[in-house]
């Protein structure tokens, strides 16, 4: 059974997110359940509770914008040429740009690695 249930799961881990929704709404037609029911009962208890946290919804993409190229600004816009695709003059000017957007809407990871060789580079960086 163990092994039929982490089947199972691994079939799932590689659906896209559209068809993770398709999959979603052909089960609550055919069990006749709503997949947003548990969570509303769950915040009209917290809320009797009082002790329980609403649940937060985990931001998906983020913004890579660069506060101040720092001491090495060549390296700074070297990394910005890599993630950007940009022009010397283009990634240049962002790099001299506080609060530039380096990318937008990017995945977490895109958005963490990109900030790590930013800052390795000598960039002060933030993730919106």
């Amino acid at each position: 059974m163990a092994a039929n249930l982490e089947s199972l799961v691994a079939s799932l881990s590689e659906l896209s997110v559209l068809e993770a929704a398709e999959l979603v709404k052909m089960l609550e037609e055919k069990w006749g359940v709503s997949a947003a029911a548990p969570v509303a009962m769950m915040a009209a208890g917290g809320a009797a509770g009082g002790a329980a946290a609403e649940p937060v919804e985990e931001k998906t993409e983020f913004d890579v914008i660069i506060k101040d190229a720092g001491p090495k600004k060549i390296e700074v816009i070297k990394v910005i040429r890599q993630l950007t695709n940009l022009g010397l003059g283009e990634a240049k000017t962002l790099a001299e740009t506080a609060g530039g957007k380096v990318l937008s809407a990017v995945g977490k990871d895109a958005a963490q690695d990109a900030k790590k060789k930013l800052e390795e580079a000598g960039g002060v960086v933030e993730l919106a």
